[in-house]
């Protein structure tokens, strides 16, 4: 039970559990004094949010308390459903089922064993190489070539983004670092929090001062104001929580900034997929956020970066 008895982690854990419980209370506050109609939804909004927080957060803290295998099983769950409402959104045709059966039960569940068997020269090429180059194969073995590219293309796609770039965020508790004692998911942590911080500050500052659209045809909501403020206060969050890394205090902030900005990327990019799908959100499966695509947006263009940047830097 690594979360119990790693003073570090209990100390973070609380933390985390105090805001939540905070920003619960002012919800609670708020849904009492708010008479306005607009208000009153935005309220009811927040509060609909934190609630998800506080299951998402709960499920995260009882697979990672149960070791890196419970971890490996979260994050294969996370890209399997990720996946399944990417490949909702875009269309495919009866040629591609076999592709997309391989996709699902052969390709994500290779993906993350490979991660836990710690054999990453596999890893790191399985999905970008073997699999980019088997799924048009399989679909031209079909013999529909009707939007043929597009198709093929959306798959690699799926793949690449829903499965191994999300699986980087487990692979950090394959790395070794010399002279970091302590279990590595401290660094899936501190990737976890800085990249959601950024989320959720980004839309509170957005809200409060938010004024500069950054991107009005992909993300209305996103303003310059909010992602300044949110990405200043990931890198304070990132750089006082040096403590559970392996980092210096500028170092943590500067990785930090990169995982801010890579998350900003990340949410813009998919943002952008909807609107050419049409739609507000990949699902409706966690209340208040949308789908688990919406939620993790951000973290899937901020995890491979970190990886490779911890892993060149710091891993021996």
């Amino acid at each position: 039970m690594t979360l119990i008895l790693d003073p570090h982690i209990r100390g973070l854990l609380l933390a985390v559990f105090s805001i939540l419980g905070m920003a619960q209370g002012i919800g609670w506050w708020l849904g009492r004094t708010v008479k306005d109609l607009k208000q009153k939804e935005v309220v009811e909004n927040m509060k609909t949010r934190i609630g998800s927080w506080w299951v998402m957060v709960i499920v995260f803290c009882l697979s990672s308390a149960s070791g890196p295998l419970g971890s490996m099983l979260l994050f294969a769950l996370i890209s399997f459903l990720a996946l399944r409402e990417f490949v909702t959104l875009t269309p495919t045709r009866q040629a591609d089922h076999w592709a997309l059966f391989a996709a699902f039960f052969v390709i994500l569940p290779l993906n993350y064993w490979l991660i836990a068997v710690h054999w990453y020269g596999l890893f790191s090429i399985f999905i970008p190489v073997y699999a980019y180059l088997w799924i048009p194969i399989r679909s031209a073995i079909a013999g529909d070539t009707k939007e043929y590219l597009a198709r093929s293309a959306k798959m690699q796609w799926a793949l690449m983004v829903c499965v191994y770039f999300v699986s980087y965020a487990p692979a950090l508790l394959s790395l070794r670092i010399a002279g970091y004692e302590g279990p590595m998911i401290r660094l899936l942590l501190f990737l976890v929090v800085v990249v959601q911080s950024s989320d959720v500050l980004q839309y509170v500052f957005g809200k409060l001062f938010g004024k500069t659209k950054i991107a009005p045809n992909i993300s209305p909501n996103k303003t310059l104001e909010g992602f300044v403020g949110g990405v200043v206060s990931a890198v304070a969050i990132g750089a006082s929580l040096w403590w559970i890394t392996p980092f210096t205090p500028v170092q943590a902030a500067a990785m930090a900034l990169i995982i801010a900005l890579m998350g900003f990327a990340g949410g813009l990019v998919m943002s952008a997929i909807k609107r050419d799908r049409g739609v507000k959100d990949y699902g409706a499966l966690i209340p208040g956020h949308g789908g688990m695509m919406d939620r993790i947006d951000s973290l899937c263009f901020a995890a491979p970066i970190f990886f490779h940047l911890t892993r060149y830097f710091f891993a021996h």
